[in-house]
């Protein structure tokens, strides 16, 4: 059973109030998008907010931090985790779904990052809130890459992680809207075995794609890679 809380070198993410708990996709997204040149940044689907967070911590103070959730109780949960941080006047959360905070919007976003509801298939979550937290059917992936084109700045980024198979069709409909993948991280639980994750950036101009691979464990439980203690020993105690 997962704690009601994780605390990192930094800050706590209090978590007993959201579907979905902290995880290696949301710690792997904050400490891997790129927030170079980032005045305004925005979060999709924030949960306990912990990527915004994360991302606060990587960007300079006057950087201004949006986190969208449609689910209450994770709302709720952002909010008490943004209040009680070091950076509170960095982050500003909002209740309400992706595709009304686009209609509501006028910001021009430097980098909007995503670790979304991704499941397109199979059963349904008994709690209505961990269905939102992990089934598409709030969220499409057409409504999000649109949304994401409307509120990008044109030279922005886009960052995203999902499992491989959602990831092959994401970056397909990525080109369909206009996007450009700039950057792929195949994620590999350990060294030999298929990658479970992407790890994705797109822009909206044409550019080299930077692909590569990220090992988290070397063989191992806990017994974690170079490349993964070198990417979140800024947050982890235990790096």
């Amino acid at each position: 059973m997962a704690n009601n809380y994780f605390e990192f070198k930094q800050f706590r993410v209090d978590q007993d109030g959201s579907a979905m708990k902290v995880g290696t996709d949301g710690v792997l997204l904050g400490a891997w998008a790129n927030v170079s040149n980032t005045n305004r940044i925005l979060d999709i689907g924030t949960g306990t907010g912990l990527i915004a967070m994360m991302l606060a911590q990587r960007t300079n103070s006057d950087t201004q931090i949006d986190a969208v959730e449609i689910e209450s109780g994770a709302y709720q949960q952002a909010v008490n985790n943004f209040a009680n941080c070091p950076w509170t006047s960095k982050l500003t959360a909002f209740h309400l779904s992706f595709q009304d905070f686009c209609q509501a919007s006028t910001i021009q976003y430097d980098l909007i990052v995503s670790n979304p509801p991704y499941f397109l298939n199979g059963l349904k979550a008994k709690k209505e809130s961990r269905t939102q937290a992990r089934h598409a059917d709030h969220l499409p992936f057409e409504d999000l890459l649109k949304g994401v084109m409307n509120l990008l700045n044109e030279g922005g980024v886009f960052a995203v992680v999902l499992p491989v198979a959602e990831g092959e069709y994401f970056q397909r409909l990525a080109r369909l809207t206009g996007f450009y993948l700039k950057r792929r991280i195949s994620v590999l639980p350990n060294p030999g075995k298929p990658a479970k994750r992407y790890l994705l950036e797109f822009v909206l101009q044409k550019c080299e794609v930077q692909l590569g691979e990220l090992i988290v464990e070397n063989g191992e439980r806990h017994v974690y890679s170079p490349e993964y203690i070198d990417l979140t020993k800024d947050f982890y105690f235990k790096f």
